[in-house]
């Protein structure tokens, strides 16, 4: 942990290099403030931003790809010099790059994927996301029945999580040894609509589910719900490292919550995004690599921070970390937590 955090730290100090001129505007489309997490984004990028002496500005598409294509209209009339966004459907989305490029104005695509070369992709490694999840959850419950709930349809997020549970369980399943028994789409990645889909899941199986992979905390949160009105306590897992999750962590009714430091992405986004504006080409930004992993095979210019999963044995690096206070973390928490003695 005390790697990746100097580690990014070094990441951000190199983009603040390349961040010389001030007085830009940079312009955050967000896809909504739905999860918990864009809340610790957008504070982050934009202290980074104002660190550089730059403007931030942003707009809320309120999860409507229609109104994100209005709203970066309206960031780039607002003078925005470079753009990050936080894209709503990875298809609706290619009109904004259009609108950025015909005014040479840089894109950065903000977590989620926009399959084009002319953005610049910043996330973490969600397919190892995915992965951690799998591994976390299999190693409480190494075979049976599992479900797995995913993530929007139109986020290409969906697929790299589910890229990565499958590497982890893919032999398992085609031995037999696991049977995925309900596995479904979420939309807009809601807890409620997380919470009908396994109701649905379990009442086609008559309860008889050991495990679930759920792709976020918001949604794992509606799986423990919908398990909970049913008297059941399994093995699941999510990511975000949501408030609410990582006390269930400390509760035993979730197994793992993925840890992506928001405080990281988001103030590297304001740096790259500077970065750009002034010139940098987008292969010279410190630590991007050339990345093809799309669904379309687009060569494109990426960066991927590293996760942290967490667990009943190690919450105490988010409490350390200040991520959550150790009140917020331990409230009810097993008496088996280390962290909460």
């Amino acid at each position: 942990m005390n790697k990746y955090i100097i580690a990014a730290a070094v990441a951000v100090a190199g983009f603040n290099s390349a961040a010389m001129a001030e007085g830009l505007t940079i312009g955050v489309s967000w896809s909504n403030f739905q999860e918990e997490r864009w809340k610790t984004d957008e504070a982050a990028m934009k202290a980074a931003i104002e660190a550089n002496g730059d403007t931030y500005i942003s707009s809320d598409a309120q999860n409507s790809a229609a109104k994100q294509l209005t709203d970066v209209e309206a960031l780039i009339a607002q003078g925005a010099d470079a753009l990050v966004i936080l894209s709503v459907d990875k298809d609706a989305i290619g009109p904004a790059i259009d609108m950025a490029s015909n005014e040479d104005i840089p894109v950065v695509g903000y977590d989620r994927l926009i399959e084009d070369e002319r953005a610049f992709y910043l996330t973490f490694d969600n397919k190892g996301v995915g992965r951690i999840i799998a591994e976390t959850v299999t190693a409480a419950q190494p075979d049976g029945n599992f479900a797995i709930i995913k993530g929007d349809q139109g986020d290409p997020n969906a697929l790299f999580l589910l890229e990565g549970m499958m590497e982890v369980i893919g032999d398992d399943v085609e031995a037999g040894n696991i049977t995925i028994v309900g596995e479904s789409f979420t939309d807009g990645w809601k807890p409620d609509n997380a919470q009908k889909n396994m109701e649905q899941i379990l009442t086609a199986n008559d309860n008889n589910v050991d495990a679930v992979l759920a792709e976020n905390d918001g949604m794992a949160g509606g799986v423990i719900a919908a398990l909970q009105a049913q008297g059941m306590v399994i093995p699941v897992g999510g990511q975000d490292g949501d408030l609410a999750a990582l006390n269930r962590v400390a509760r035993g009714t979730q197994t793992v919550s993925v840890w992506k430091d928001s405080r990281a992405l988001g103030s590297a986004a304001g740096n790259i995004a500077a970065a750009l504006a002034n010139g940098t080409a987008m292969a010279d930004v410190d630590g991007a690599e050339a990345w093809s992993g799309g669904a379309n095979g687009v060569e494109m210019t990426a960066i991927f921070l590293d996760p942290t999963p967490v667990t009943v044995d190690n919450l105490d690096v988010v409490i350390d970390a200040g991520h959550i206070s150790k009140e917020q973390a331990c409230e009810g928490a097993m008496d088996s937590v280390a962290a909460c003695q």
